[in-house]
């Protein structure tokens, strides 16, 4: 029997996700999550899934995926889950510029389902509103 390190079984999960996403809409979990958190995020440029789309798979035990998942699973541990009930930035000062860019997130918290989808009238508006959740470029 041949035991994979974490790193290794964390690096299979990430493809199996990545190669989900790029097939469309995921049903089970990511191979490696054994029923933890998980959340499947893209950010689409536009206001429909035409545009160019960045993604990445949040994996919350241990927090990983991209390089904000400790911030994001954090905020995500305050709300349990509810991407809606992050709270926004206080002091954000955003360009009044449209250039609009939606948010998309599936996955699992909890046990329970989630599917989260926002439009937000720049990027800015959109870290303001919900924190390192979606800060998927560095």
């Amino acid at each position: 029997m041949t035991h994979l390190s974490k790193a290794t079984a964390a690096c299979g999960a990430l493809l199996a996700a990545a190669a989900l996403l790029a097939a469309g809409p995921a049903q089970a979990a990511p191979a490696g999550t054994r029923g933890g958190d998980y959340l499947y995020l893209t950010v689409t440029q536009g206001e429909n899934q035409s545009g160019d789309a960045h993604g990445a798979v949040l994996l919350c035990d241990p927090p990983q995926g991209y390089s904000h998942a400790a911030e994001a699973c954090a905020e995500l541990g305050a709300t349990g889950g509810d991407i809606a009930r992050i709270t926004p930035a206080k002091d954000a000062m955003c360009p009044m510029v449209y250039a609009p860019v939606t948010a998309q997130a599936r996955g699992q918290w909890n046990g329970r389902p989630i599917e989260y989808r926002a439009t937000f009238p720049n990027a800015c508006q959109m870290a303001a509103r919900t924190g390192p959740v979606f800060a998927l470029d560095d």
